[in-house]
Parts: C-alpha cells; sequence; structure tokens
C-alpha cells in the first residue's frame, strides 16, 4: 500500500498536492491525518468521491508500503500517523514541500524542496513532464490549493511557476465557479463572533513607523480556520503585523496554545522567529503549535521577537540624489532643456534664488510645452511649479511615499537648516520598494538569486580576497566612517569580485573606491582626505593628487604585500560631454549618478563598505542579471557617441570574459561608427582625448593581453577599427602580417627589449596607405621614436625593396640593413616579398652576429698606430668575413698585410 499523508488541519495546497500525487504514483491512497480547513471540509462534503480518501484507522499499517507526505517537514504536523514513518517495512518515505530552510525530522529517502507559493506547483510540473492529464474534478482541488496558498497570485511568495502552473491547470479544465466559491468562504459564523472578540481586545504598538498587533483568544475547544481570521484581521485593520494566539484545554492540567502570525513589514522573518519554537512556515505566515506552555510568555517572546527584526526604515537622506543640479529663476527654458539633454537622469531642475533658496522646481514635461509654443527664451520662473511639498533628511520612507500618493508628487526636495541638500524622485521611492522585497525574501529562491540588489556575507568576501587587500579595504571604511561618509567599492573590482570562484586568491591590480556623504559632510575633496589618511597608515604608497574635483591614488610598486598596487579614491561625482569624443566635464554627486556615469552594466555595481549596510550591492542597471547572462550591455544609448573608447572596452571585457555583447548595445555601437560622428567631431574640435589619448590606453589594454587577436577580430567586425583611421580593416593581409610580426618578436626579442604592444601598433598603424601613417602615430600619441619610424618607413622600404636584390654577398646585405634598427627592419619583414624577408631574417638571425676576427687590441700588437683607419680596416675585415674570403686569424693577418701593408 502506497499512503500520501496530509498534514493535520489540512488546507487545499495539502489535499490538491496529493490528489495530484495520485496520478503521478498509480494505486496510492490519500489520508487526512487530523482533520481538515472548514472550507476544505465543505469541499469534501460534495466531491470526496472524486478522489481517492481512505480513513487513518482503516489502514493496515503492516502493508505499508512507502509514505508521500505533501506540505510539511515536520512529523508532529501528523498526528498518529507519525508512527507509520518508522515501520520497519517501508521502502520509500518521499517528502514534497515548499518552505525552505526548515529542519526536518522525517526520516525521508528523497525530498521535493523548492521556493514557490504552493506545494502543488511542483506536482503540476512532474505531471507536466510526464504528460499526465487530469480530469476536471483533480484540475479544480489542485487550482484551489495554489489559488488558496497564493492569494490568488498576490501573495509575496508567489512566483512564477505558481502562474504557469494555474494556466496549466485551467487547460486540463478547472472549474472556475467551483473554485471562486470556495477560495474565499467567509468566516463561519464561530469565527465571525472570534473576530469581534479580537477586534475589542487588540493590543497595538507602533515602532519605526511600522504597527504591530497581538490578540490572546481563550476557547473551550480546537477552533478551525483561524489562519482566516488571522487575514481577516490584518485587513480589516490594516496593521502591518499580527500575532492571533488560541488557547483552549486539553484536560484539566494540560492545554494547547495554537499562534497564527502574518506580517507585511519589510525584511521581517516569522519562519525563523517561529523555528525557534517548534514552528514554521514563510517569512511573511508562520505558525506554531504547544501543549503544556505559559501562554502569555510565549505571546511576549514572539513579540519581542517581531519587534526585534522590524528594520529601520530607509531616510530620505537614505534615498535622495544629492547635490542636487539647480538654476536660477532668470535661466532660459533653452538653457534649462540644454542642461536636461547634458545630464543623464534629470527629469526636472530645481530652481533656487541667489541666497541658494529653493522657489521651485521645472519638470522635462514643462520645459517641452514651453519649447513647444516658441517660449525658448523665456525665464523658468514662468513656467516652474511654486507650490512645493517639501520634506527633511530624516523623513521615512513610509511618510515619503505618503505625501506623493496624497499629493500626486513625483519628485521631493529635501532641505536640512532651509537649504536644498537632496531630491527624493518616485523612481528613488520605487527602486527602495523593490529593494525590500528582494531583501525581504519573497519573489522565490530563483528570483532572489536573480535580483538586481542585494547583499554579500562578508565573510565570503573576506574569502575571496588576498588577506592583504581585505585588511586595506578594511581600514579604508573605518578611515571613512570616522569622518561620517559611506565608502563603496565599484567597478571592476565588484565585477571580478563577482566572478572569482577560489578562495583567497584573488589580487586586484586596480582598485576603485567611491566617497559618498556629499549631503552630510564630505566635499569634492573627500577622496583626498581619505587618500591621505591612508597613505599615513601605508607609508610605502606613493599618493598623487589629480584632476578638477581633487580625486586621488595610492600607488604601491612591487610592495612585498601589497606587490605593484593602485587605489583610485575619488567623492561620487556625475558626468556630461560638451561634445563627441571630449573628457567629460564631472561635479559632485550621489553614489547613484557616480554608477549612472559608468560604462556598461556590469561595472556599474557597487559594494558597500561601511556599515550599518557593510556588503550591500548597489545595482541600479541589472549588472548582476548581465553578469548571470554573461553579456555587455551599455548604460545609455548616446555612450558611444560621447566616448568611442567605451566601444573598445566593452570588446576588451567580452573577449576577456567570454561574453556576448548584448543585441541593442551592439546596435548602438554600429550606430555611432556608421554616423560619421567621429570624423566631424576630429574636424570641428582640436582636442579629442577619446579619440587620442585615452584611445591609445585601450588599444595598450587589448594589444597586450593574450587575447588581442580575438578582440581585433571583434572590433573590425563591429567596423570599430575605424575609431584608428577610416580604411583600416583586418583584411587578410593585415592577418598575415600580424602574424609575421609575432614570429618575429618570438624569434628576435625574447627578451623583450621592444614594447609588443606598440608594435602591434604599429603594424596596424603601417597597414595604411603612407601618407596617413605619421597623422595617426601622433594623432595616438605615440612615442618620437615610433612616429619617425613610421614616418620614415615608405623610404625605407622603397629602398630595401630596390637594394636588396642588387646585393650579391652577405656583406652587402649587411652594409645595406645595418643603417636601420630591428623595429623597422621587422616593419619592413612583414610587408616584405617572402625572398626580400628570408634575406632580413638571415641578416637578423646570422650575418648581424658575425664579427671581425681581429678587433683593435690585435690591431695594435701588429704594429697598426690607433686612428680613423681602424673603423676601415675593421669593415673590411668583417665584410671579407661575412663573404668567407677569410676563415680564421692566420687569414685575417694576411688580408691584412695585403689591403693595409705597414
Amino acid at each position: 500500500m502506497d499512503l500520501i499523508l496530509c498534514h493535520t488541519t489540512a488546507d487545499f495546497d495539502a489535499l490538491g498536492a496529493a490528489v495530484g500525487l495520485t496520478r503521478l504514483l498509480p494505486g496510492s491512497k490519500i489520508v487526512l491525518t487530523g482533520g481538515s480547513h472548514p472550507p476544505v471540509q465543505d469541499f469534501l462534503a460534495l466531491h470526496r468521491d472524486e478522489y481517492p480518501l481512505i480513513e487513518r484507522r482503516s489502514v493496515n499499517s503492516e502493508k505499508i508500503h512507502s509514505l508521500t507526505v505533501v506540505d510539511t517537514q515536520q512529523r508532529d504536523r501528523l498526528g498518529k500517523a507519525a508512527e507509520w514513518l518508522d515501520l520497519p517495512n517501508l521502502k520509500e518515505i518521499i517528502v514534497y514541500d515548499h518552505h525552505l530552510r526548515q529542519e526536518s525530522d522525517i526520516p525521508a529517502t528523497r525530498s521535493h524542496i523548492s521556493s514557490v507559493g504552493a506545494t502543488t506547483t511542483l506536482i503540476v510540473e512532474q505531471l507536466q513532464q510526464q504528460h499526465i492529464s487530469l480530469t476536471s474534478a483533480e484540475a479544480t482541488v489542485m487550482a484551489l490549493g495554489i489559488h488558496v496558498d497564493t492569494g490568488s497570485l498576490t501573495f509575496d511568495q508567489s512566483t512564477p511557476r505558481d502562474a504557469l502552473a494555474l494556466a496549466w491547470l485551467m487547460q486540463q479544465g478547472a472549474s472556475l465557479s467551483v473554485i471562486s466559491t470556495y477560495r474565499d468562504p467567509g468566516l463561519s459564523l464561530q469565527l465571525q463572533q472570534l473576530l469581534t472578540e479580537a477586534l475589542e481586545n487588540l493590543e497595538y504598538l507602533c515602532l519605526r513607523g511600522y504597527t504591530l498587533a497581538w490578540v490572546t483568544l481563550k476557547t473551550e475547544s480546537f477552533v478551525p480556520g483561524l489562519s482566516s481570521l488571522a487575514s481577516e484581521l490584518v485587513e480589516i485593520t490594516e496593521i502591518d503585523a499580527l500575532l492571533l494566539a488560541n488557547e483552549y484545554p486539553l484536560g484539566e492540567e494540560d492545554s494547547r496554545l495554537t499562534v497564527i502570525g502574518r506580517s507585511q513589514i519589510p525584511k521581517t522573518n516569522l519562519n525563523l522567529l517561529f523555528q525557534l519554537l517548534g514552528g514554521g512556515g514563510h517569512s511573511q505566515a508562520a505558525s506554531l503549535n504547544l501543549r503544556g506552555v505559559d501562554s502569555q510568555a510565549i505571546l511576549k517572546q514572539l513579540v519581542d521577537g517581531v519587534k526585534a527584526q522590524i528594520p529601520h526604515p530607509p531616510t530620505a537622506r537614505d534615498l535622495m540624489s544629492s547635490p542636487v543640479r539647480t538654476i536660477l529663476p532668470e535661466t532660459t527654458i533653452a538653457e534649462a532643456q540644454r542642461i536636461l539633454l547634458l545630464r543623464y537622469g534629470h527629469s526636472g531642475l530645481s530652481i533656487v534664488d541667489t541666497q541658494g533658496q529653493l522657489v521651485g522646481i521645472i519638470s522635462r514635461r514643462d520645459i517641452d510645452i514651453a519649447l513647444h509654443h516658441g517660449f525658448s527664451h523665456a525665464p523658468v520662473k514662468g513656467y516652474m511649479t511654486r507650490n512645493l511639498k517639501t520634506i527633511t533628511p530624516d523623513t521615512t520612507l513610509p511618510q515619503i511615499e505618503s505625501l506623493m500618493v496624497t499629493y500626486d508628487i513625483g519628485r521631493l526636495p529635501v532641505l536640512e537648516n532651509e537649504q536644498l541638500v537632496g531630491l527624493v524622485t518616485r523612481t528613488d521611492v520605487l527602486r527602495e520598494l523593490h529593494q525590500e522585497r528582494d531583501e525581504n525574501g519573497e519573489g522565490g529562491e530563483e528570483e532572489r538569486q536573480k535580483s538586481n540588489k542585494s547583499n554579500i556575507n562578508l565573510p565570503q568576501l573576506q574569502n575571496k580576497l588576498a588577506p592583504q587587500l581585505w585588511q586595506l579595504l578594511t581600514i579604508a571604511s573605518q578611515e571613512a566612517e570616522k569622518r561620517g561618509w559611506h565608502l563603496y567599492l565599484v567597478g571592476g573590482a565588484v565585477r571580478d569580485l563577482l566572478l572569482a570562484e577560489t578562495a583567497g586568491s584573488l589580487m586586484i591590480k586596480d582598485i576603485d573606491l567611491v566617497v559618498d556623504g556629499f549631503h552630510k559632510s564630505a566635499d569634492v575633496g573627500a577622496g583626498v582626505e581619505l587618500a591621505k589618511a591612508l597613505q599615513q597608515l601605508y607609508p610605502a604608497a606613493r599618493l598623487e593628487i589629480h584632476g578638477a574635483f581633487q580625486t586621488a591614488a595610492l600607488l604601491w610598486h612591487k610592495d612585498p604585500e601589497l606587490d605593484s598596487l593602485w587605489v583610485d579614491i575619488a567623492t561620487a561625482r556625475t558626468e556630461f560631454y560638451a561634445y563627441p569624443a571630449a573628457n567629460p566635464e564631472v561635479e559632485a554627486s550621489s553614489i547613484r549618478q557616480d554608477l549612472y556615469r559608468r560604462d556598461f552594466t556590469i561595472n556599474a555595481i557597487a559594494l558597500r563598505l561601511t556599515t550599518p549596510r557593510a556588503g550591500e550591492l548597489l545595482d541600479f542597471f541589472g549588472g548582476l542579471l548581465d553578469l548571470q547572462a554573461k553579456q555587455i550591455r551599455v548604460l545609455h544609448a548616446n555612450s558611444f557617441i560621447e566616448d568611442p573608447t567605451r566601444i573598445y572596452r566593452g570588446v576588451r571585457f567580452a573577449v576577456r570574459f567570454g561574453f556576448q555583447i548584448e543585441p541593442q548595445t551592439e546596435e548602438f555601437i554600429r550606430y555611432a561608427i556608421n554616423s560619421g560622428v567621429y570624423d566631424r567631431t576630429a574636424q570641428e574640435n582640436s582636442k579629442t582625448p577619446a579619440l587620442q589619448t585615452r584611445l591609445k590606453t585601450e588599444l595598450k589594454h587589448i594589444l597586450e593581453a593574450p587575447y588581442w587577436k580575438s578582440a581585433l577580430q571583434l572590433l573590425d567586425n563591429l567596423g570599430a577599427l575605424q575609431c584608428i583611421h577610416p580604411t583600416l580593416k583586418l583584411d587578410a593581409e593585415l592577418l598575415r602580417q600580424l602574424r609575421l610580426l609575432e614570429r618575429c618578436l618570438r624569434r628576435f626579442d625574447a627578451e623583450q627589449t621592444l614594447i609588443h604592444w606598440e608594435m602591434r601598433l604599429e603594424a596596424l598603424i603601417t597597414h595604411l596607405a603612407p601618407q596617413y601613417r605619421a597623422k595617426v602615430a601622433k594623432n595616438l600619441q605615440l612615442q618620437e621614436d615610433g612616429i619617425k619610424r613610421l614616418q620614415n618607413l615608405a623610404s625605407a622600404q622603397s629602398e630595401v625593396i630596390e637594394s636588396l636584390p642588387k646585393c650579391q654577398s652577405p656583406s652587402q646585405v649587411v652594409q645595406l640593413l645595418r643603417q636601420y634598427d630591428l623595429p623597422m627592419l621587422i616593419l619592413i619583414a612583414v610587408q616584405s616579398p617572402r625572398s626580400l624577408r628570408h634575406q632580413i631574417w638571415q641578416y637578423l638571425t646570422v650575418w648581424t652576429n658575425v664579427q671581425p676576427l681581429l678587433n683593435g687590441n690585435d690591431l695594435k700588437k701588429l704594429g697598426y698606430k690607433p686612428g680613423p683607419q681602424y673603423r676601415q680596416i675593421l669593415n673590411d675585415m668583417l665584410a671579407a668575413t661575412l663573404d668567407e674570403i677569410i676563415k680564421d686569424k692566420t687569414e685575417a693577418e694576411k688580408f691584412l698585410g695585403q689591403h693595409y701593408p705597414k
């Protein structure tokens, strides 16, 4: 006999899962181990014959072969049927449940536990996999299980898997009319009376903006359906958390206590709290059953536990963007539009008077309307909103949300001492609410893993990093905390940390730290101040201060512990580009705006290092999801138009990590290149750093990496080599020349006396027509000898091609080629025909190593007076040696006597 066990007081989810299992386990029977919820009782009164239900007392335990337990992992929730778990004749015990992180005391041989809204969903998925169809009655009770346990997909633990399961059950013929009848049947007369009693005796506590209520109901016996009563109480009173206790006698000296908990407060976890007392459930819905306990002591313990879990709500100081971009009332509509266009992330502008007092706000919509009516010349004061609702830095998130909803306001200025210190927008609020949902563990385990904001376990971080790096970051965060600042690890270091798999071995060479605290005490020089404080603790580091906004860098060179480490420290800032390919203009700002100015989502993630939220990941643009999807996605549509070096960085990251460039990002790249904007910009502006020094830097990173060939191929596929010169293409001939270059470098410069990445870049430029080479080299600001080499390459190559075939002996080849240095000869060789290349190769490998058989000392011993003739003598002797006219010193002396008699 194969039995399926529902927990005591079975609900629709337990029943629905059990019914579905009877189709997966043909011949199995369902046992309700101890009653059921009132709606389930009413449902079974009409539909019992549709399902293979049997009474517990009718079971012969000696004939039980297997047990399958649904919707619980605790044996005490199986009533007397729990005794069957210890039968010696059992072949298998299977558990199906959707409550995670519960310690099970059932000796299961197999478990199917997943974070979905209902256990029934797990059964539906297996039915689909095995292509098993259902009757209407089976589909209906299973659909009821999902509807009731997920609140028809409105409860926080609902997942897309539940929705898909419901859709399939509807296809199988689930009756919507039956579902609507039993999904919310209303309260029984007894529960209605208890509802009245509960409303009269509820105790309330308001803490940190949330309301917690609790009540104890004493009854003569067990009352089914208390979970429905708890839900009704929460809905009627609009409280944020409820603890509903029911105490009833079991005898003269014994009693039972049932407590049902409900919470809508972010970051509270009733499951963990109730587990301490032997109960469990979900983070926002849990229950427990105890015998012979002090009910008031238990309730007080639970109330205290919930109070301890209630978080401090975020304040405007946590949410706001700061500093705020402001303009004067006399600013024209046209200028206001230009400011909005140049600065990402602004949907409006704050307007202040000459004393810095806030006088109004103008939205993008207001500006668009004014422009539409031809008032570009008009001052913004004629269009700004003057009747403003404002908040303080300490205004809590619930208060902010209430103001926005009540007055339909999209942005709230934050004032401190009558000065504008920040701005909270509707987007800030929605982002925080979404973050709270993720952090509270809602939406299922898989969804939480994919959420775009989370916390890293700091011990995990410590284990991934090299210990000396962890110590440096810890000290930096402590120094920031002393000054009341937030400190973040940002950019590539966070990306590499998230991608790292091995523990204790990650030694990041380039670290970016951002100080965010402008609205408190950190000004534009905060990065410098923090860097100076760190240098006092790390005197081996060299301090560099640069930039208009006082960013700083600490540099270690071959340090015994930190090796060659570069740490950039800056105050959070935003930026805009006056024209494409220019250097950005920056302004001090918040960490959000600082991340918003970055290139790709995977580089726009920040890790907070300072308490109280150390380990928090800030990911406003989906960088975590893109890391998981292994794709490179740009933040802004105009990103590549403003800075073409981002194309090269994107390619470098894609090839380095084995990622794909996201399709729309690739479209943005191709559009920017094909638009001709770079050529126009170069013609209109004398300085285009993104096409000059910054482009050279990116080329250096690519060409010195082991994956440089793949990167060049991807750049060519995108048409991005045009950023170097419009005619540059990675055709078959250039590929051949690059292969030859690598052979030359390996053969003739094994010690790497040459800078190989520069040689690769020169080879690329060499592929251009001669008239473009020097100009491109100067534009990329190559070293002076490299510019001269490329400038003279055409004439040198012509001379070699013309003269080398005429050389009749090795000495003539040496005389021709010795006037060129190794880099020039390599560039000539890779562009020359095979026959000439062979002679150059012979020169570099053999003839250049041949020395005269006699030297200056020998000449002196032979009686030749030192003087200018020495040079001529030695040259002639070298030529004779190369041409094998003389082969040893005896022949050399004879040659000397014949041609230079004393």
